[in-house]
């Protein structure tokens, strides 16, 4: 399934395929395949490329067209969980058409970025640029899902939390290997400036994306040095909140263990016969209500007295 689309009034409108400059595959059915690859001779190698998730980035040049494979971040789901990964789409860049192949979703022409496109270098510039906002803005989203997890993370007894991190730093290092490959891309580009018909204003702006990748870039290896250096001080955070939780629970055993001890050396009937009373309910009350305060006093005093000792470096 495909789209056609083409430049008018410095704006990328859809159109019939006769008129088209622009078309944008998501999918690829057999015919499509083989009119890529027999018509418009696009090497199948590079097509499966395009389509390749694993795929690193490169650029390639045909006796007819140039070939351009770049990485930009997966669309992220639920399904997902915390898993951010990232696939390649595929431009070939012919000498009047730009065929886009896409196999996750279809390119929108939308907004601001696609307002004053007038040659088809510029469109694939700007394509180029919105695969890079794309991973800022995945690393800023991924910034802030650390951010609340860090803050399960300090009340946490489980690891729950502390695998979603592990995730995510994961997810970071294909991010950074991605962002990396487009730079390279990105270079060889401007080098084959000439071949790919760029202009002035073209160079320019591609200046200014091979800044906006380096910058993206080191904000990725950023993030992934500081969620690495602080992945131990947070395992450990959850160590210790297992060992207080621990310490808590030993604590209630041995006050539960107090007038068990109690009841269990004197015997219900002992009691009785100590009280001499012929009113059960009364004194059973009054029993149980002596124990429960007694646990609740023994567990007071191991709390305090762990207090104590702790202050003092015990």
């Amino acid at each position: 399934m495909h789209k056609s689309f083409m430049l008018q009034g410095g704006k990328v409108i859809e159109c019939e395929d006769q008129a088209a400059s622009i078309f944008v595959y998501c999918t690829l059915d057999e015919a499509e395949k083989k009119y890529l690859i027999e018509t418009l001779e696009i090497d199948e190698h590079t097509l499966d490329s395009a389509l390749d998730p694993e795929e690193l980035g490169r650029m390639e040049f045909e006796p007819e067209h140039a070939a351009i494979i770049f990485k930009r971040p997966k669309q992220y789901t639920a399904a997902d969980n915390f898993f951010f990964r990232v696939t390649t789409c595929g431009y070939f860049l012919f000498g009047d058409k730009l065929v886009i192949i896409d196999s996750e979703r279809p390119t929108a022409f939308e907004g601001r970025l696609f307002s004053r496109v007038h040659t088809i270098q510029d469109l694939l510039l700007r394509l180029l640029f919105q695969n890079i906002s794309h991973f800022v803005e995945h690393l800023k989203v991924m910034n802030t899902i650390c951010n609340e997890l860090e803050d399960g993370i300090i009340k946490a007894k489980e690891n729950r939390h502390l695998i979603h991190m592990f995730t995510i730093s994961k997810g970071l290092v294909y991010y950074l290997h991605a962002i990396n490959s487009n730079g390279r891309v990105l270079a060889k580009l401007k080098v084959s400036a000439v071949k790919m018909h760029l202009s002035t204003e073209n160079l320019e702006y591609l200046d200014d994306l091979l800044i906006d990748n380096a910058q993206c870039s080191e904000q990725a290896s950023t993030h992934g040095q500081v969620l690495a250096s602080l992945m131990d001080a947070r395992a450990f955070l959850v160590s210790n909140n297992l060992n207080v939780m621990m310490k808590n629970l030993n604590a209630v055993v041995i006050a539960v263990s107090v007038p068990n001890f109690i009841a269990a050396v004197g015997g219900m009937s002992e009691f009785t016969m100590m009280t001499g009373s012929s009113n059960w309910p009364l004194t059973y009350s009054l029993f149980f209500l002596a124990m429960v305060a007694l646990g609740w006093v023994t567990f007071y005093a191991i709390i305090k007295w762990e207090r104590f000792w702790r202050k003092r470096g015990f």
